[in-house]
């Protein structure tokens, strides 16, 4: 299932799919998923409330690196 670039990714923090993408890509040394995932939680404050999102967000960042 294709997810669009406003779907709302982590309720809680309000984050976007696209807000994940430019966090993402807001610097070119694209390491490893865990250390992007830190990286995109430190500027967008996802899966910092509940919790819930974080394996959801964890799948996007590996499909954004991967390709």
């Amino acid at each position: 299932m294709e997810l669009s670039a406003n779907e709302l990714i982590c309720k809680c923090k309000k984050v976007t799919l696209n807000d994940i993408d430019k966090a993402l890509h807001s610097h070119t040394d694209l390491k490893d998923v865990e250390s992007e995932f830190a990286e995109v939680q430190k500027i967008t404050g996802c899966s910092t409330g509940c919790g819930g999102c974080h394996d959801k967000i964890m799948g996007i960042i590996s499909k954004m690196i991967s390709g």
